[in-house]
């Protein structure tokens, strides 16, 4: 049995020289075939070689190809054998960003306002890690304008207009044109024809719509890194988590130092899990870029329009507590 290789193997076994003690291996390995076997071509051509000869260039080419794939980063510290110095890569590497839409759970650090650690927390990757779609983050915030709107606009028919009812003119001889009121539309005080009257414009919209929404802009927030869930750290991480909301005083110059210390931040949305804190209200009441919201009362569009998410362990958690409810049906 015989085993073809081509130029292109017998090429790549130059590579293979540092395995060797002789920098000149590879010319070593192709005279020991030329010594011990017979081409069956001309060198334009594929070589063959016989099946004692398999075994080593299977050996060989195996090796070349562990040592291509290869993925392992050796370092000085790393390492106690007799490798060079300045061979190893001192750097760390750098690890990819991460791919948006996996369902894959987030290990982000918990702080509080005196930038104290207070551990890890998960958070659901079936939450805060869901493919965005713009779609749905449409309908959403359509539904929300719609149902919020108030509906009051009201106009008056021409039953409803202030003005007699009597004719104004005889029908015929006045060269005039014929009326039989002076409350119709092309009168000035006159009615409106098919004007808004008081409703409601609220449309129905899925729950399951409506809360793939919610978990949309969570996802999205986490993935350009604005869902900051912290007032005074500035990490280039996905999310940060604060312990609670609780705040020292109620002056409004130290939420105003944490809003400054957070780098490209115009409005904050604060959400908290339970009741706002009341040291906390008084201290944003008089900042309009600052808003506080519920847990039960986040929604898309508030997360829209605000760039920088804040939110507390309590809330994250009855957060996702909400988003795995099943939906009654």
């Amino acid at each position: 049995m015989a085993l073809s290789i081509s130029r292109r193997v017998l090429r790549s076994f130059g590579s293979l020289s540092g395995f060797g003690r002789c920098g000149d291996s590879s010319s070593h390995i192709i005279q020991s075939f030329r010594a011990s076997h017979d081409f069956c071509g001309h060198v334009s051509g594929d070589c063959l070689f016989s099946a004692e000869s398999s075994s080593f260039i299977k050996g060989a080419v195996s090796s070349l190809a562990h040592r291509r794939i290869s993925t392992s980063n050796v370092t000085s510290e790393s390492t106690d054998g007799p490798f060079p110095s300045d061979l190893l890569s001192a750097k760390n590497v750098a690890t990819p960003q991460r791919e948006i839409g996996l369902y894959q759970d987030l290990v982000i650090p918990v702080t509080n306002f005196h930038n104290e650690d207070k551990g890890l927390m998960v958070l659901a990757g079936d939450v805060f890690d869901v493919p965005i779609r713009k779609d749905i983050i449409h309908r959403v915030v359509r539904w929300q304008l719609a149902k919020r709107q108030q509906g009051t606009h009201s106009t008056k028919t021409i039953s409803e207009v202030s003005g007699t009812g009597r004719k104004p003119y005889r029908q015929k001889g006045t060269g005039r044109a014929r009326h039989g009121t002076l409350r119709g539309p092309q009168f000035r005080g006159g009615a409106v024809m098919h004007g808004p009257k008081p409703r409601s414009h609220a449309f129905k919209l899925n729950k399951k719509v409506r809360r793939l929404g919610l978990k949309i802009a969570l996802s999205a927030r986490a993935a350009e890194g604005k869902a900051c869930l912290s007032l005074s750290l500035n990490l280039c991480l996905y999310l940060l988590v604060f312990e609670d909301l609780e705040v020292p005083t109620h002056k409004t110059k130290n939420i105003v130092n944490y809003v400054i210390e957070m780098e490209n931040t115009k409005k904050l949305l604060v959400v908290d899990g339970g009741p706002i804190n009341e040291k906390l209200k008084l201290a944003t009441q008089n900042l309009h870029y600052v808003n506080l919201l519920p847990s039960i009362g986040l929604n898309v569009y508030s997360i829209l329009q605000h760039d920088t998410l804040v939110m507390s362990r309590d809330a994250v958690n009855k957060i996702v507590e909400r988003m795995h409810t099943p939906i009654k049906r």
